[in-house]
């Protein structure tokens, strides 16, 4: 079994690193707007240590998209990183405070980032 499983693994990996950067972008986006709805399922059910969990992945999501950004690309890098600051910032908020409203904000500005990369992409 874990010949197969290991196999798999591999198969994914490579999935992964043959995709173009604008292609793991819209999987970084998915990824998070995944998150941020389990997030938003788990505080209806008032369930903190899920809610915590799906909110401290979708953070982990935007700082690796704060992190691949190219300041060399001109202003909107610069831009990016600050409303991808913005955005783990409410994050921690939302978290402390278990306020759904800053999470479906969040989830807005992902989602309609993720709607104009895909244009592009």
């Amino acid at each position: 079994m874990y010949q197969y499983s290991n196999a798999y693994e591999v198969y994914q990996n490579n999935q992964v690193n043959t995709l173009s950067s604008g292609r793991l972008l819209l999987m970084l986006y998915d990824g998070a707007l995944k998150f941020l709805r389990f997030a938003l399922a788990a505080m209806e059910e008032k369930d903190v240590e899920n809610t915590n969990k799906y909110l401290v992945k979708t953070q982990d999501i935007i700082s690796e998209l704060m992190a691949t950004l190219d300041f060399n690309a001109g202003e909107i890098a610069n831009q990016l990183y600050s409303l991808y600051d913005f955005m783990i910032q409410e994050l921690i908020d939302a978290n402390i405070k278990k306020d759904a409203e800053k999470v479906r904000s969040v989830y807005s500005m992902i989602e309609d980032l993720r709607d104009t990369w895909d244009k592009v992409v």
